[in-house]
């Protein structure tokens, strides 16, 4: 007896064990997926049970099955007479709200029969809060139970859905919440897709914030032009890139499902699609790795006649949306995961309102003339009630401006930047390829001309010296031998003699010849000390650290001397379309020169007069790297007025030509004119 009472105990503390975990699970806040298997699970244990299910009411008041543990194959089933007969009885049960047993094989056999078909106790307890019904949960038990216990299982059942009623009491608060928020949003995307009528800013806006109102990756737009489309916007881009492969994908995908007429709906499969559907669709998802596309034909919406209403109340969009075709809708999933049902419900929505607002925007944009329309009627308002004397003023200040910029004359100044030089500079050469070894003369350095400047070592020299030196002495010792062999022997043959005789003159020649080599290199070795070419000073910076045992080639530029006690000029680099305007007033007047007015960098406060003279202009045009196509010319500046600035050699100079008297609105807008004439006339 202390046995089979403690394994009461032991069962009573289990069942409140799983009653706890059941009761915690109702206030989780778990899914459907996941609260239904362990809410049923635990209810089987409790009891004991051979199985169970769970039954909910759907959106027509018909029960469907959510979840089962080894329920009878014959009531589950989706036909069936004994299939019939449970569901009545069940769906009797969960529209009255009574807990029931029913027993085995048990049931009416009127019209409507309704019953138990199986061999175990049915025990049925409804799922309800606030008097709505939910559904119920059926209990498959054994029938040999005594009916005390039985009427445990309706208890503890009634108590479960208690439990499990509070759980969909908190589902249905959050699936209103989601509601509401998605009322909100959907609201929110009405009303910025039909705020604009601009076409391309419509798309903009079903794009962005269709793409949050779907809660997917990417959504596009594409419009069709003649027989293909285009993409006009893409979520999350400002500006597209036309010629990208992804979009150029796009554009075929969109161009394949608008000529079909029929939604596609892609979700990694391609079974049963168009060979011309299909290969765009493949070469689509191989750049973009969507997972989940939806490409929806864009149609104009049926204005005229009476929209049809589906079975639940929704717009039926076969019927609503007949009209032509004037683009697609491309939803993509890339890394989000929306359940199917919900993906499309939402993407229903974005086209519904998409497809209205795009149309009413291409409508828009279409009408004849539309530009000139929208501009006439923002003007319109500028010549009623108060608007009226301001816009007479401003026209009147506008005919003023214009007449002043017709008549009134001003000068025409050809700007042109350049240099300040001097007159005399030159620039200091390596003559011949060598190291320096030695800079005698740095920065701002006094000069004589002839005085060294840089020392030059060539090993290729020295040793091509050294060479002949060798050679000479070679040849000399031959030559002396054969004068010795021939002033020595007196008794010689003649044959002899004349071919020591031919010897002597061969090494006389070839000794003249080495050394003539020899004072040819010896002038090439005076050249490894370069000298200044000019009196003046060194203007080239840190001539030291730049040269210092540095090899240099023939023609290398070393440094560069100017006589700073000399004239200055200017070397200006007149932009080659400008020069039109120069040669004109070269033509016009007979004068040799012509009137400059220019700044140096140094005092760019200060403006200052120069000549160009006609001959110091160029005859050529030639490219500058970073002034284009230019002409060279050469100024001459006031030299007491540019001595009082203390110039410095090489400072940059803006330098404006005088062309005479024009007017004000050819030399204030001469350049616009003949941009516009050169890329748009």
């Amino acid at each position: 007896m202390s046995v089979n009472q403690q394994t009461v105990e032991e069962t009573k503390q289990q069942i409140r064990g799983l009653v706890n975990e059941i009761a915690a699970l109702a206030k989780s806040g778990a899914t459907a997926e996941e609260f239904y298997p362990e809410f049923l699970q635990r209810i089987v244990t409790a009891l004991a049970a051979t199985g169970g299910a769970v039954w909910l009411l759907d959106d027509d008041r018909q029960l469907k099955l959510q979840y089962q543990i080894n329920a009878e194959p014959t009531v589950v089933a989706p036909d069936g007479e004994d299939a019939e007969r449970h569901r009545r009885l069940i769906k009797r049960v969960a529209m009255t709200g009574q807990t029931l047993l029913v027993p085995p094989y048990s049931g009416t056999t009127d019209g409507d029969a309704e019953g138990n078909p199986t061999r175990w106790l049915l025990v049925l307890a409804p799922l309800k809060h606030d008097g709505n019904a939910d559904g119920l949960i059926e209990v498959f038990q054994r029938p040999d139970t005594a009916p005390e216990t039985q009427k445990g299982y309706v208890r503890f059942l009634q108590q479960m859905c208690e439990l499990a009623a509070e759980w969909l009491r908190s589902q249905k608060l959050r699936f209103f919440s989601d509601k509401q928020v998605l009322w909100q949003q959907a609201d929110s995307f009405a009303r910025a897709a039909h705020e604009s009528l601009d076409l391309k800013e419509t798309a903009y806006i079903v794009a962005n914030e269709g793409r949050r109102l779907v809660g997917c990756d990417r959504v596009s737009v594409a419009i069709k032009r003649g027989n293909h489309c285009r993409v006009q916007a893409i979520s999350g881009q400002d500006t597209i890139e036309t010629r990208s492969n992804i979009v150029s994908a796009l554009n075929r995908l969109a161009t394949c499902v608008v000529a079909a007429g029929e939604p596609l709906w892609h979700d990694g499969s391609t079974e049963d699609l168009p060979p011309q559907i299909e290969e765009a669709l493949e070469e689509y998802v191989d750049l973009s790795y969507g997972r989940n596309i939806a490409v929806l034909p864009l149609r104009e919406p049926d204005r005229g006649g009476k929209q049809e209403l589906g079975a639940a109340g929704e717009v039926d969009r076969d019927h609503a949306h007949r009209g032509a075709v004037i683009g697609a809708l491309i939803v993509e999933q890339i890394e989000s995961d929306l359940p199917a049902e919900i993906f499309r419900a939402r993407v229903d929505l974005l086209y519904e309102h998409g497809t209205r607002a795009i149309a009413n925007s291409l409508s828009h944009s279409n009408l004849f003339l539309m530009p000139i329309w929208r501009t006439l009627g923002k003007t319109s308002s500028l010549f009623k009630g108060r608007a009226l004397p301001k816009t007479v003023a401003a026209l009147v200040a506008l005919t003023v401006v214009t007449l002043g910029l017709i008549f009134v004359p001003m000068e025409l100044q050809l700007e042109a930047e350049g240099k300040l030089e001097p007159d005399a500079r030159r620039e200091v050469f390596a003559p011949i390829d060598g190291e320096v070894i030695e800079v005698l003369a740095d920065h701002a350095a006094i000069v004589q001309a002839g005085q060294p400047l840089v020392r030059l070592r060539n090993r290729q020299l020295e040793m091509e010296m050294t060479e002949l030196l060798g050679q000479i002495q070679t040849t000399t010792a031959e030559y002396n031998r054969v004068r010795g062999v021939l002033t020595a022997s007196k008794a010689m043959e003649p044959n002899e003699r004349r071919q020591l005789q031919g010897e002597e003159f061969e090494f006389q020649v070839r000794l003249e010849a080495l050394r003539d080599k020899l004072r040819l290199q010896r002038e090439r070795a005076e050249q490894l000390t370069i000298t200044a070419p000019i009196d003046g000073m060194v203007v080239s910076w840190d001539v030291e650290k730049m040269l210092r045992s540095r090899p240099v080639m023939t023609g290398q530029v070393l440094m560069e001397v100017a006589d700073l006690n000399q004239p200055l000029h200017l070397e200006v680099q007149m932009p080659d379309k400008r020069m039109g305007h120069l040669d004109r007033r070269l033509r016009e007047v007979d004068e040799p020169t012509l009137p400059v007015r220019y700044i140096l960098a140094t005092h760019p406060d200060e403006p200052m007069s120069a000549v160009l003279p006609r001959e110091q202009v160029q005859l050529r045009a030639q490219v500058d790297p970073e002034h284009g196509s230019t002409v060279q010319m050469r100024m001459i500046p006031d030299r007491e007025e540019l001595l009082q600035r203390a110039p410095r050699p090489g400072a940059k100079v803006i330098a404006n030509v005088q062309c005479g008297k024009r007017a004000a609105g050819f030399v204030l807008f001469h350049e616009v004119y003949e941009w516009l004439c050169k890329f748009l006339f």
